[in-house]
């Protein structure tokens, strides 16, 4: 059945939309199986919003006015974009707030699996102003992080940090010995996605042991530390004991705890449990299982762009946003795209230019084969270093252990911001230069020759 005399308005104008500020747009990719691009474009709006493939009785005109409507359909470039009325959403009861599960609903459902469409990716979407005031947005940012490292609250640079490495296996002794040793050099530690209260490391053993190695590295090297504790659990419930179980252990120094909480297996409401529960707490978000959908590779679902905007309005403090091509994980030196939305008051996507009136920032979080060699270039590619990077066998894989790979972290970042040369660096900076021979087969690649001139 066509649908587009319903579902499709190409006298729509893009700028009329966002003035008007009642619709949340999305630009997707979209090819057809067969027949007309326009008919498949206006089906997925349908199926996006108050159709289905047939007509039905129970349709009136105040229906009609909640239709999604396709905008732009360009067959060629395969660019379709869908208006959507802010009043399809659903709201939440006790407080009249939006919900991503709904906007996921609606604009990534049912849709995805519609029979004459081959694909349809999410690539940016632009929420208007009321929208934005509609979501909670982050609570706490790297802000408050750089305000108990004693940095200033502005441009306060690099978080040092690691991942307790291995990911699995660590019994609470060996596992609280790694996290003190690491800190003796570094900032964060970041709980890694699998961990959690496994039979041979049970939370209620293991967290008391962690903060006592907090304790003890503050005290000898008379700096704050961080630790980023994983939370994630199929049950709120479950969630919110594991996490006041944390903080109480912690007392004093709780603030001093983030929660890490795996955004894109758990799902928004597990985000937005800990977000509302716990507002004084770094909301860690992890996306472990995104690229099953982000990947360039993948033509459905949306884009790692997509997801790290979702994140902001989420709540989270913190976002996994890849290497950018710099680390082991897929990437490519513009994904700092996905840091930017997240971290800027504006900024101009793919499709869309996003304000985001006053929302508090998303930090970057940087993690994924990275090491002390690899973050001079990362850092110019990225034009900063406000971020937080996760470096576990970048840390735990230094010659010298991880006290050593956690300053070698930091002089890789003091490197960079001087403007040095590596080579020149590392002749005056041991941690550093040491990185060279633990991580060879970087070293060859990045600069070669190094054996020759550091000797």
């Amino acid at each position: 059945m066509d649908q587009s005399t319903r579902y499709a308005d190409l006298s729509l104008n893009e700028g009329d939309l966002i003035a008007e500020g009642r619709h949340i747009l999305c630009a997707y990719k979209l090819k057809q199986k067969s027949g007309s691009f326009l008919e498949a474009a206006a089906h997925f709006a349908a199926e996006s919003s108050t159709g289905t493939n047939v007509e039905v009785s129970t349709t009136d005109d105040f229906t009609k006015g909640l239709d999604a409507l396709v905008y732009v359909a360009d067959e060629a470039s395969e660019e379709v974009r869908i208006a959507y009325p802010l009043e399809l959403f659903d709201r939440n009861l006790i407080d009249g707030r939006m919900m991503l599960v709904s906007f996921l609903t609606l604009t990534i459902g049912n849709n995805q699996g519609m029979g004459d469409i081959e694909y349809a990716k999410m690539y940016d979407f632009f929420l208007p102003r009321r929208a934005i005031e509609l979501f909670d947005g982050p609570s706490v940012g790297i802000a408050e992080l750089w305000r108990i490292l004693g940095r200033p609250v502005v441009d306060g640079g690099y978080i040092a940090g690691t991942i307790i490495k291995p990911k699995l296996g660590l019994r609470p002794e060996p596992f609280a010995r790694a996290a003190y040793e690491f800190w003796l050099g570094g900032d964060f530690i970041k709980n890694d996605e699998p961990q959690g209260n496994q039979v041979f490391a049970p939370l209620r053993k293991t967290i008391p042991l962690v903060y006592d190695a907090m304790k003890r590295a503050m005290d000898e090297t008379g700096e704050a530390k961080l630790f980023s504790a994983n939370i994630t659990a199929d049950d709120h419930a479950e969630m919110i004991a594991r996490g006041e179980f944390i903080l109480s252990e912690f007392g004093p120094d709780a603030d001093k705890v983030a929660f890490l909480v795996d955004g894109f297996v758990g799902g928004p409401g597990m985000v937005t449990t800990a977000r509302r529960y716990f507002p004084r707490q770094f909301l860690h978000y992890h996306r472990a299982g995104h690229g099953m959908v982000t990947s360039p590779s993948s033509r459905r679902g949306y884009t790692a762009y997509v997801l790290a905007k979702m994140s902001r309005l989420q709540g989270a403090s913190g976002i996994h946003v890849g290497t950018m091509g710099y680390g082991k994980m897929e990437g490519a030196a513009d994904d700092r795209a996905i840091a930017y939305i997240c971290e800027r008051e504006q900024y101009q996507g793919p499709a869309y230019l996003q304000d985001w009136y006053g929302m508090r920032p998303t930090a970057p979080i940087v993690s994924g084969g990275m090491n002390a060699l690899r973050l001079p270039g990362f850092f110019g590619n990225l034009g900063h270093a406000n971020v937080i990077n996760t470096a576990g066998g970048g840390a735990y894989g230094h010659i010298d252990g991880p006290a050593a790979g956690g300053r070698s972290l930091r002089q890789a970042h003091q490197c960079w911001a001087a403007g040095a040369d590596p080579i020149e660096w590392a002749k005056e900076h041991r941690e550093f230069a040491r990185a060279f021979e633990s991580f060879p087969g970087d070293a060859d690649s990045l600069f070669p020759g190094w054996r020759q001139q550091l000797g």
